[in-house]
This record gives C-alpha cells, sequence and structure tokens, in this order.
C-alpha cells in the first residue's frame, strides 16, 4: 500500500471523478439525497429513502481506488493510512456533499450526501411551533437526535440561522465535517472542522471556553470527555447545541448518564435535570406527495421532567410529554404522527408504520384514546412557567 499513498495529480486523468459528478448532477435533478459508489458494484442513489440503482453506473476495483486517488489527491495518504475518512466535495456554487469513503472488503466505497448551499429556514421545514421556542433560549442545553440520515443537521442549521438573523451573539461551530456554511449577519460565527481546525471534539471544545461563546454547537457528543465538557459548557451559563444518535428523549437521557461510572452517575442526573433546555427527536416519514417530513417528539423543560429526571424516573417521560402538549406544546412521536394524519400529510399506513406503539396509533385513529392524543394538562402546568409569549414571541 506503500506506493499507492504517493500522489502526482500530474498523473490523474479525473476520469472517474468526472463519472462520478455526472452521477451528482443526475442525482440533484431526481431530487435525490445519497450517491453511493462502491467497488464492484452498481451505483446507486436514494430517493425519497429508497436506494435505486443507476441504469449503466459500474465500477470496478480499479476504478473505485483511482477514483478516491482523483478526490482525495494529497489526503489519499490520510484514507489510506486510517481507512475511511470525512470530507466535504464542492460540486458547484450551488451544491455541496458530505462525503464519507471507506475500505470495504471489495475495495473503495463512497457514499455521497447532499448539503443543501441555502439553508432553510424554521418555517419552511414545517416544524412544529415549540421548535422556534430554542432559538430564544439564553443557556442551557438542547439536543437533536435521531438516527443516521434524519434530518438532524438541517434541524440544528435551521435553528442557528434563526438565531443569527436575531441576536448579536458569538457563535461557535465544532463539526465533522462542516456542512451548512453560516454566513456573519448579526452573530459572529466561527465554524471549525474537526481534523482541519481542530484535532478533536474535546481539543476544541476545551477552547471554546475561553473563546467568548454565547452559543456553542457540538456536531455529535461521540464520546465521554466530549459529554463532560458539553454539560459543563451548558452548567457555566452557554447555550449548547448538540446531538445524539438516540431514538427519543427517554433513551437520550439515559444514553448521556449511561456514558459516565456509577459513582458519577447520580450528580450527573442532578446535572442534566439543572441544564436541560429540551429534546428534539425526529425521524423521516414519507408523505402523501411523495417526499419525506420530520416526525418529531419535543421534550421541553418543565419542573415535572426536571424532578423525573432528577429521580430517576425516565420511564414516565413520556407521558409527562403527552400531558404537557396543550401548555408547554411538548409532544410525543405518536402525538405528531396523529396529527400529521388528522392534516392529510401522511396516510394511515405510516402512521402505524413510524408510530412508537402502533396499537395504540390504531386506537387513536379509531377515536379511542383522544385524550392522549391531544394531550391534557401537565398536574404542574402553570403559563407563567413557559407561556406562549416566551414560546412565540419572535423579536425582529
Amino acid at each position: 500500500m506503500n506506493s499507492q499513498n504517493k500522489i502526482d495529480t500530474n498523473e490523474l486523468t479525473f476520469e472517474q471523478l468526472n463519472r462520478v459528478r455526472a452521477y451528482l448532477k443526475k442525482m440533484i435533478e431526481v431530487g435525490g439525497s445519497d450517491l453511493h459508489i462502491k467497488a464492484n458494484s452498481t451505483v446507486r442513489v436514494r430517493i425519497n429513502g429508497k436506494i435505486t440503482p443507476f441504469s449503466g453506473g459500474f465500477f470496478s476495483k480499479e476504478d473505485a481506488l483511482t477514483f478516491a486517488k482523483e478526490l482525495l489527491r494529497g489526503e489519499f495518504a490520510k484514507f489510506v493510512e486510517q481507512k475511511e475518512l470525512d470530507t466535504t466535495y464542492v460540486y458547484d456554487e450551488k451544491s455541496r456533499f458530505r462525503v464519507n469513503i471507506f475500505f470495504q472488503m471489495d475495495g473503495v466505497s463512497a457514499v455521497f450526501r447532499i448539503i443543501p448551499m441555502k439553508i432553510p429556514l424554521l418555517h419552511e421545514l414545517h416544524f412544529p411551533k415549540v421548535v422556534e421556542s430554542f432559538v430564544h433560549l439564553e443557556r442551557g442545553l438542547v439536543l437533536v437526535t435521531g438516527v443516521t440520515g434524519s434530518g438532524k443537521s438541517t434541524t440544528l442549521a435551521a435553528i442557528i440561522n434563526e438565531i443569527n438573523h436575531i441576536y448579536p451573539k458569538h457563535i461557535i461551530t465544532i463539526e465533522d465535517p462542516i456542512e451548512f456554511v453560516h454566513k456573519d449577519r448579526k452573530c459572529i460565527v466561527n465554524q471549525r472542522s474537526v481534523g482541519h481546525d481542530t484535532l478533536s471534539f474535546t481539543n476544541a471544545l476545551r477552547g471554546a471556553l475561553r473563546e467568548d461563546p454565547d452559543i456553542i454547537l457540538v456536531g455529535e457528543m461521540r464520546d465521554l470527555e466530549t459529554m463532560k465538557l458539553a454539560l459543563h459548557a451548558a452548567d457555566t451559563g452557554h447555550l449548547v447545541f448538540s446531538t445524539l444518535h438516540t431514538l427519543d428523549a427517554k433513551e437520550t437521557i439515559n444514553r448521556i448518564i449511561s456514558q459516565f461510572p456509577t459513582d458519577e452517575q447520580n450528580s450527573v442526573r442532578l446535572s442534566l435535570a439543572g441544564i436541560l433546555q429540551g429534546i428534539i427527536s425526529q425521524r423521516l416519514v414519507p408523505t402523501t406527495d411523495g417526499k419525506r417530513r420530520a416526525a418529531m417528539e419535543v421534550l421541553v423543560r418543565t419542573s415535572t421532567i426536571e424532578k423525573l429526571i432528577m429521580e430517576n424516573r425516565d420511564f414516565e417521560i413520556k407521558d409527562a410529554i403527552e400531558k404537557g402538549k396543550s401548555v408547554y406544546h411538548s409532544q410525543s412521536f405518536d402525538q405528531h404522527l396523529f396529527d400529521m394524519y388528522n392534516e392529510g400529510i401522511i396516510d394511515k399506513k405510516t402512521a402505524l408504520d413510524y408510530a412508537t406503539s402502533a396499537s395504540d396509533m390504531e386506537l387513536r385513529i379509531s377515536g379511542i384514546g383522544d385524550g392522549a392524543a391531544t394531550g391534557g394538562a401537565d398536574d404542574d402546568a402553570s403559563p407563567q412557567e413557559f407561556s406562549e409569549d416566551e414560546i412565540f414571541d419572535l423579536k425582529d
């Protein structure tokens, strides 16, 4: 492999990269989200969540390796050493892609994920209104969770973009790699790419605390040290946004606490209860118009939620979220799916397929259990604690 590490760009024809560019162009035209290149296999594209082969697209093992050299150039040696690499690829002034390239048993594979150059506005994404409340927070921790490809980066970018147009603040983002590019509007936005601008999330987070930030976005809380620093940043008066690969609010809380040694978990639970402002968990679901939209569970900080976390009663969190819908505008996945079904955005099959409990969703749709669907008032709910004015008063 040593001889393959040395790349002379003068010897490259870029024929394979140009082939991939043609597939990227076609993917953009058909509205795809991901392009898959695999050695000894057909090129495939994901459209509206489904993988589809591109006719006539086949990469041999040699083609795929040459493509890697043409794409990575000076970083090819690093790729060979690490066996995988995250990077970005600029197609033109309108289209950028997040790229993960890696070795597998047949050779080289790569996945291109399209990144819109225009950052979508929150209202364009059809999010629940309560998501806008997180734009106006001064401090604490907000987490966006979901499986890979569920739109977490888009959600965070839209929130940061909204803040950038409203408040004069300093925002530091730590990402791997940088996806959406934020220009300075009312905010100063410093975006740091792990591997290019900083050695690690941990190093960048430590540095951020000395860089006068108001808001810190951590692309992903991947390890214990990053979690510790993120919680510390939120605990010391900063507003911290981050992501986790968890399915819902309850699992998110359990995942964070379980990462810590047993003898520290009680103190972490108390700290998390005090700083957690909200959790947005999302799943992309197919809509009746052939597109996809995010179904969301949204946990909003209330005294009840804080108490449940402190007392290790995480199993009650989903019920508390549902009961808080009418006052705090929190919602469970099933409540949001039910609303989307009633509005004709999704069909019954989709509502049942993506529900946390298909049997409960069947009852909601049949008209039984409507109280749970709409959400009753939380026992300790009071408009003074988290009023609609606080949530929805968007400042110019």
